[in-house]
């Protein structure tokens, strides 16, 4: 796995996990009347929340998946719903009725739009975090100073003098 598709993970299994344990209190504090769940409900809610992030994060997740995703959610509302039904004090128990279902569909429907945006924001940040982390990490450039083997400046008049020292019209010396 690359970390890109861990990231991923990690994020799509919190975000599963946190959302069905808030939309199960939301809903089941909305159906008893806006009294929240007994303290052992919660507790129970948070462990198997919990335990559905996890589950989620450690499957393989191929760029956002949308199948999976709706899966994932529609588990996490069931586990939720499951365990405020049994253990809350809920008239309704486990049953659902078509304005609940109806409920937990739009939830899940948001619940995925919602997951897919953080997908993408997680993604973005860190790709600039790390393009600041690399350009704050970078070495700054070495000013080694421009040295050429061939001189900028050549005398001329020493070039001259070499040469015309070789050459000329001296020859070997005269009998006198």
């Amino acid at each position: 796995m690359n970390s890109r598709v861990e990231v991923l993970a990690r994020v799509r299994g919190a975000a599963v996990g946190s959302i069905s344990g808030a939309v199960s209190i939301a809903a089941h504090g909305i159906a008893a009347g806006g009294m929240p769940p007994c303290e052992a409900a919660v507790v129970l809610l948070l462990a198997a929340c919990a335990a559905v992030g996890v589950a989620v994060a450690a499957s393989r997740v191929r760029d956002r998946d949308t199948v999976v995703l709706v899966a994932a959610l529609t588990a996490g509302q069931l586990v939720g719903h499951t365990t405020l039904g049994l253990v809350g004090d809920h008239a309704h128990g486990v049953g659902l009725s078509a304005p609940m279902i109806a409920a937990h569909l739009a939830a899940i429907v948001v619940s995925a739009g919602v997951v897919h945006g953080a997908e993408r924001a997680c993604l973005r940040v860190l790709a600039v975090v790390t393009r600041t982390v690399l350009v704050i990490l970078t070495p700054p450039p070495v000013d080694a100073g421009t040295w050429s083997p061939i001189p900028v400046y050549r005398a001329k008049l020493s070039l001259w003098l070499l040469i015309s020292a070789a050459a000329g019209t001296r020859g070997p010396p005269t009998l006198a």
